[in-house]
């Protein structure tokens, strides 16, 4: 073992500790997972697991009135502060793609849906003819997972994940997509009417 992954390692460590709520086997699981796609604007694909930012809520939002999420997609994280203030939980995401399907902004959960079933939206049905018309809920191959909380802003949500691999990458048209045992925490922990901001 290089003194440089000694390092990264002892790192990761510490941050997910003093961050909380991040399991470290989940954190460690999704640096070893195989690559999902070359990052188009280098040409490599990121490992993101060292990429988390130190997040204060109050330098984005104005309480925590029902809790709050912020989704990063420089650091392709998802952060959730509790109503009574306690120390945000960080989960690491998949991104949208391009900033074509880049939305930015606050929004807020309107609905949770347990199992949800996934019906592509008519662009990407457009960009892909071969896309099923929906595929319903508890299916493997079901790309929202096991979790959605839907956004107030149309075909945007925070929910699970088909494909692993697909987590610290830029991979969603415009959803942010998290392991399928982190949704399932996250989703627990939030009410409808939680605001959001994507940054």
């Amino acid at each position: 073992m290089t003194k440089s992954t000694f390092s990264r390692r002892a790192l990761l460590t510490s941050g997910a500790i003093a961050l909380g709520g991040l399991a470290m086997p989940s954190v460690l699981r999704a640096q070893a997972l195989p690559d999902f796609e070359p990052e188009e604007s280098t040409g490599t694909t990121r490992r993101n697991v060292m990429g988390f930012r130190s997040q204060k809520w109050q330098d984005h939002f104005p309480n925590l009135r029902r809790g709050a999420i912020l989704c990063d997609s420089e650091s392709r994280a998802v952060y959730f502060w509790s109503e009574d203030e306690g120390t945000a939980l960080v989960y690491p995401t998949s991104v949208p793609m391009t900033e074509e399907f880049t939305r930015r902004g606050m929004t807020e959960v309107t609905l949770k849906r347990h199992m949800p079933t996934w019906i592509p939206t008519p662009n990407m049905r457009e960009r892909d003819p071969s896309l099923p018309a929906r595929v319903e809920g508890g299916d493997p191959k079901n790309p929202m997972g096991t979790r959605a909380m839907n956004l107030s802003w149309q075909y945007y949500r925070v929910h699970g994940i088909d494909n692993p691999a697909k987590v610290g990458r830029r991979a969603s048209n415009g959803c942010f997509g998290l392991l399928n045992a982190h949704v399932e925490e996250l989703f627990e922990l939030v009410d409808v009417g939680t605001q959001v901001r994507v940054i």
